[in-house]
């Protein structure tokens, strides 16, 4: 399976012919070569995550594609149809076999509501956790998009996360809320994190490209 980075939280896989998109959202430059797109994952309603205007974009592409996504996706998207799912939900579509978990964002401040949000483990080997920290229980996680930043993210948390994970190999997602130094300051502390357990980080720019 071959996984694309894009823009901040965006990214494309590629398995068997199939071509699943995670998160299209504001940061994230028009995609092309989508005559092959079987799916579209949304972890949570916020902007950053997706918008309108690249579901239409999308769906001239490629017409009726499901969306997944929690029920606050669908209240959010309520012009498209959202197929809702739950943590604990498995869904299988084309080449790609989904399996969600958590339920919430990560909290912003007090002052704001916390939102649905669901990591999705693909092809039980990419595991991407949406804005949140939740560890998917009774799964060993071979390859970890990491979120590197955010106005919910301090970086300690951050590394707790990746050694609570133990990933075989890991990436940054997450990331166009920081300057480049600060970008390459996350990385750092995620690859310590990452070789604690014995694994190997990636840095990965957009359209830098993993197989996994």
């Amino acid at each position: 399976m071959r996984v694309t980075k894009h823009e901040h939280a965006t990214l494309r896989l590629h398995d068997a012919g199939d071509t699943l998109l995670i998160d299209p959202g504001m940061f994230t430059t028009t995609l092309d070569r989508l005559h092959d797109l079987v799916a579209i994952v949304i972890t949570h309603e916020h902007p950053d995550h997706w918008t309108p205007t690249q579901l239409d974009h999308l769906a001239q592409a490629a017409p009726h594609v499901p969306i997944y996504g929690p029920q606050g996706v669908a209240d959010a998207a309520s012009d498209y149809a959202v197929e809702v799912v739950s943590p604990g939900d498995t869904v299988t579509v084309g080449a790609f076999t989904l399996r969600f978990f958590g339920g919430r964002h990560e909290v912003i401040h007090s002052s704001l509501p916390v939102v649905q949000n669901l990591g999705v483990l693909v092809n039980d080997r990419l595991y991407y956790p949406g804005d949140s920290f939740h560890v998917p229980e009774g799964v060993e996680v071979d390859t970890l998009a990491a979120p590197l930043g955010a106005p919910w993210l301090r970086v300690g948390d951050a590394m707790d996360f990746v050694l609570a994970v133990g990933p075989r190999r890991a990436f940054g997602v997450h990331d166009m809320t920081l300057s480049v130094a600060g970008r390459r300051m996350h990385r750092d502390r995620l690859r310590w994190a990452t070789e604690q357990h014995g694994g190997e980080f990636f840095v990965l720019e957009p359209g830098d490209e993993i197989d996994v």
